[in-house]
């Protein structure tokens, strides 16, 4: 019983630890963004740090206000959505990919739904989206298309309340461009 109780501290303990994290690096990620906006280029939000924010992801209608880093590991993930790098780059022609985890960054997905907005700062340029779908995919399967003109799909794991981290399913949310 002992056992199992220290087990529930950890746990409780590690996941706020997740979430502790995941807040002062968008703080540290927001310093960085700052500077790339001012013309730096792989502005390492701190010394040990191997990626460098690219875009800045807002979702109004949720009040996400996020900044995207270079990359998509596991590492890179526990701080902030990450940007696929084999993937368009944000805001231009073909597909951009971004990933984040569903128990922090990414948690709102669950709440995304056709018509909201999505708004994505890349250095110079800043591109409004309107999701078209949402959708549960196999990840051993799934195939995201390129599309000719700039396009958004924003990935997470799936089902969003999992007891264990991992599985093959994955939600998609697909967005095109605002035309007005």
């Amino acid at each position: 019983m002992v056992a199992l109780l220290a087990l529930g501290v950890w746990q409780l303990g590690h996941g706020a630890w997740i979430h502790a994290k995941a807040q002062l690096a968008q703080y540290l990620l927001q310093r960085a963004w700052a500077r790339t906006l001012e013309g730096e280029r792989e502005v390492r939000p701190w010394p040990w740090a191997d990626t460098w924010p690219v875009a800045r992801l807002r979702v109004p209608a949720h009040d996400v206000d996020l900044i995207v880093l270079d990359g998509v590991s596991g590492r890179i993930l526990a701080f902030a959505p990450g940007h696929a790098s084999r993937s368009a780059a944000p805001g231009v022609a073909g597909t951009a990919i971004i990933t984040g985890h569903r128990d922090t960054h990414f948690r709102f997905l669950e709440a995304v739904k056709p018509g909201d907005e999505i708004v994505l700062e890349t250095p110079g340029r800043s591109a409004r989206f309107r999701v078209v779908d949402t959708a549960v995919v196999d990840s051993r399967s799934a195939v995201i298309r390129e599309a000719d003109g700039p396009a958004l799909a924003l990935l997470t794991c799936y089902p969003f309340d999992a007891l264990w981290a991992g599985g093959p399913l994955r939600w998609v949310v697909t967005a095109l461009p605002v035309t007005s």
